[in-house]
């Protein structure tokens, strides 16, 4: 790599956005690219140019450059390709100035697309310095503008269709619709309707189905209704199918592990794929770490519907620093970080415990963009006053009213993170619980081009599913 004041040769060129140029210098010629842009390719804000060394014959030529005409593009697909622009990007943890490249849904590493494939941008996208960072996925979300996910209603499929289509500007690009506890036969109605899809033009990804219940602790059931919670007869997978109907689609099911014979139904979830959560459960901390030896990974909203933390047994909160995790093996944990379900003090022990492993949830209900008033979660009634979210006729919090984006600044700000930890909560964290951060939560090549753009107040502007635009402020 040389740099920008290197080979004098090349300054004629250099007004240009790329040239190709041979120097014939005896007994050698060098081919020269040149990008006037922040340079990607050398990760530093300096533009530069990188230099081969070229078996030719022939005398100085230039091509491109000099006359501003673009080199024809050699490149393996005609699919276009698009260029981001004048962005911080989060990439390995932490904002780097670089362009961002996609081309067919996905991230395109540019050193190949230029080297390999002599090809190039067909558009370009000015973002105006501001951060480019990967899509957001809630992993917990029980509906929102209306619709409520445990509810059999006659168009469940355009139920989550609508939801899906509204969060695109909170920046969620992916989420996992929710069902608290219900009868059965409201399971076996609403399960198959709620596909695996991708997002689009049309609304955030559905990534997979989470039951949060029926198979939790009475005693730490908050909205859940009483009368529909399960135990397990035998564990295993006969249990889980006689109240679920099927688990096709199922990405994650939330149970309390102090629950005779979990650990086979444990073993079974995470067996076929599913992220088993520990939840709204009176478990002590050897039934927590016993449940995660068996194949569970992730904390339903730490702190609420458990145990507290007490100093002679932490309870499922003393997960966060227990050393009889696999080794190998992360424990996430999901935080309502609006303000409302956990004091910042609490959110900032957890971060600081345990920083790897935060995954931000909204846990938001039907009312989430409507007016306070009166409303329903799945079979129990909630009154929503201000921005709380009660169980009609109590005080027992019923899930929330935020929504992600409220939830990354308020992480924030509270915590007192980087902005790169607060927007990874929200993406590459739940990604890796579910075992897709190869495909979702960051912007690393050949990963699915799914990113929002935002101001450095952490408000969403933009929205891109596959590298497609679905929605701007």
């Amino acid at each position: 790599m040389y740099s920008y004041s290197f080979l004098s040769f090349v300054s004629a060129v250099l007004a240009h956005d790329w040239s190709t140029c041979i120097l014939a210098t005896p007994p050698h010629q060098l081919t020269v690219r040149v990008t006037r842009c922040t340079d990607f390719l050398a990760n530093t804000n300096e533009r530069s140019i990188r230099v081969r060394v070229c078996e030719l014959k022939g005398v100085f030529k230039c091509r491109g450059g000099i006359s501003g005409e673009m080199p024809s593009n050699k490149s393996v697909s005609d699919a276009p390709i698009t260029q981001f622009v004048n962005c911080r990007i989060l990439k390995d943890h932490k904002l780097q100035w670089e362009d961002l490249w996609v081309r067919e849904g996905k991230i395109l590493n540019p050193e190949k697309l230029f080297f390999d494939e002599e090809g190039f941008a067909d558009h370009k996208v000015d973002c105006e310095d501001k951060i480019i960072a990967p899509g957001f996925i809630d992993v917990q979300i029980n509906g929102g503008y209306g619709i409520d996910f445990s509810q059999a209603s006659s168009d469940i499929r355009g139920g989550v269709a609508l939801v899906a289509k509204k969060i695109l500007e909170h920046g969620v690009t992916s989420f996992c619709p929710t069902l608290v506890t219900s009868p059965s036969d409201i399971y076996h109605k609403v399960i198959p309707e709620l596909r695996v899809q991708d997002g689009g033009p049309e609304g955030a990804g559905v990534l997979g189905i989470h039951l949060e219940g029926p198979f939790i602790s009475e005693e730490k059931r908050g909205a859940h209704p009483p009368k529909f919670l399960r135990t397990f007869k035998a564990g295993g997978l006969a249990d889980l199918m006689e109240i679920y109907g099927h688990l096709d689609n199922v990405a994650m099911v939330t149970l309390a592990p102090e629950l005779a014979n979990s650990a086979a139904a444990i073993h079974e979830l995470s067996g076929r794929g599913i992220a088993v959560s520990l939840g709204h459960s009176m478990a002590d901390l050897s039934q927590a770490e016993e449940a995660v030896q068996h194949g569970a990974k992730f904390i339903t909203h730490l702190f609420n519907a458990m145990l507290p933390f007490h100093h002679r047994d932490p309870g499922i909160v003393g997960l966060l620093t227990s050393d009889r995790v696999p080794p190998g093996r992360t424990v996430y944990y999901g935080m309502i970080a609006d303000g409302i379900h956990t004091h910042p003090a609490a959110l900032r022990i957890a971060h600081r415990a345990h920083p790897a492993g935060l995954v931000l949830v909204t846990d938001a209900v039907m009312a989430m963009g409507l007016p306070p008033g009166r409303h329903t979660l799945g079979q129990q009634q909630i009154d929503i006053q201000g921005l709380h979210a009660y169980l009609t006729g109590t005080t027992t919090l019923s899930g929330s009213i935020a929504t992600m984006d409220m939830c990354v600044r308020h992480f924030r700000e509270a915590s007192g993170c980087t902005v790169e930890a607060a927007l990874e909560a929200a993406s590459l964290h739940p990604a890796q619980m579910l075992g897709i951060s190869h495909r979702k939560g960051t912007l690393e090549y050949g990963t699915d081009a799914d990113f929002v753009v935002l101001d450095d107040t952490l408000t969403v502007r933009e929205t891109y599913i596959a590298g497609q635009q679905v929605w701007r402020k």
